[in-house]
């Protein structure tokens, strides 16, 4: 079995330069509202040497790097490309961008979302912040900027082993993300001690609560029962390029998904 390969800083840096990097967005389906969708989150992909590299390969390698800015930017100037027009006329939709604790704080996330006009949409921005790093002094002051202007700001991998739940007194959270570790405890049954013991902590923060990695009908099932108000994952859509994306969504604003109908 030939071993992965293992990329360097700097070959993601040189990737970033040659426009080898690319956007698909993972739909986000209301579980409250008939699967109704309201936004996606979007995720880079690169396409190197022929073969499309998944983020696991290559975003970890650069995390607390000077190329962790780099690429966060380029995403974002990236969506507002793509989306930035259609986003005008989707006020209610919401656009996921991950951004490294990092990253926070040093004015480059506010220069490249303004200068690239994202932030003429406000509301449609989420801005997922990992659990793993708690953004320092800075950070949270830039959270606390861009959250009085309408951003919205997500807490990313939620899970069992999560250590820094303070951090949703911290900074103005409005939306918790839930580890895919949670959504795959759920069993056949749609019985989940780990969802159990979140639950009550998530919703006694009072934030939106999405579920990652939801593959099947057992899992939405038990995902309702607790009170989740969002999902996403192959259950509903695979990641889709932006033009599919948009379609998506278009034919995802009224009908009803025939999978709830049946359970």
């Amino acid at each position: 079995m030939a071993q992965p390969e293992i990329y360097t800083e700097q070959q993601i840096h040189q990737a970033i330069i040659n426009n080898e990097m690319f956007l698909e967005y993972m739909p986000t389906v209301s579980l409250a509202e008939n699967l109704r969708c309201v936004g996606a989150e979007a995720l880079v992909r690169w396409k190197h040497d022929g073969h499309v590299v998944e983020p696991m390969a290559f975003v970890p390698v650069v995390e607390n790097t000077p190329v962790a800015g780099a690429l966060t930017y380029w995403v974002i100037d990236q969506v507002a490309k793509e989306l930035g027009p259609w986003l005008k006329r989707n006020p209610c939709t919401q656009i996921g961008i991950n951004v490294p604790p990092e990253v926070l704080g040093r004015g480059g996330f506010e220069y490249v979302a303004r200068t690239s006009k994202l932030l003429d949409y406000p509301g449609s921005i989420l801005l997922e912040v990992t659990e793993r790093g708690i953004p320092d002094r800075l950070g949270l002051e830039e959270l606390k900027e861009v959250s009085d202007e309408g951003v919205s700001i997500g807490l990313d991998d939620i899970g069992a082993r999560s250590r820094n739940l303070l951090v949703l007194f911290q900074a103005p959270v409005d939306v918790i993300k839930l580890d895919r570790e949670v959504t795959r405890s759920i069993d056949d049954g749609g019985h989940s001690e780990l969802l159990q013991e979140l639950a009550p902590l998530i919703h006694a923060s009072g934030r939106k609560v999405v579920a990652e990695c939801v593959e099947r009908i057992e899992q939405e099932s038990a995902l309702r029962k607790a009170g989740i108000e969002m999902a996403q994952a192959w259950l509903y859509s695979k990641s889709l390029p932006a033009e599919e994306f948009m379609a998506w969504h278009a034919a995802h604003q009224h009908a009803k998904n025939e999978q709830q109908e049946q359970v």
